[in-house]
């Protein structure tokens, strides 16, 4: 894998758990605003393609955490979320990606938090898809 020299572009989203009730929360932000825009008009900045892959990627992801928890027997806080950012980067003419996930699990030990982080992406098909081709960092937040 090669690292990136220089950050272009990062795309930014916050997902939420609903307990795998089918409704997805993304927050999305523009590369040049770091406010949250819940809704894109044609006045409002539309969202770039490392924002959309974060986007389904942390929707795929939050929802491989909840299979996690299932199998672990660990209920997830109410406020379990995924913070999930990917940036596009060059390294001399090449472009490239890597991301930043972290989990937030408030209340969770932190030992159970990276048990549960390292079990959704083994679930996870977008992490499967990712492994080994981009830098991926994963973190756990438990406070």
């Amino acid at each position: 894998m090669s690292k990136i020299e220089k950050v272009l572009v990062t795309g930014k989203t916050h997902t939420t758990y609903n307990g795998n009730k089918g409704n997805l929360d993304i927050e999305l932000s523009s590369p040049t605003n770091a406010t949250p825009e819940h809704v894109f008009t044609g006045v409002q900045p539309h969202p770039k393609a490392e924002q959309l892959f974060a986007g389904a990627w942390s929707a795929c992801y939050i929802a491989a955490v909840g299979l996690a928890a299932q199998q672990m027997k660990v209920t997830l806080p109410a406020d379990t979320a995924v913070d999930l950012e990917v940036d596009l980067g060059q390294t001399g003419a090449a472009y490239f990606l890597q991301a930043r996930l972290t989990l937030r699990v408030p209340g969770l030990t932190h030992e159970v938090a990276t048990e549960l982080a390292h079990n959704a992406d083994a679930i996870c098909p977008y992490s499967k898809a990712t492994r080994g081709n981009i830098e991926v960092a994963i973190n756990v937040r438990t406070e």
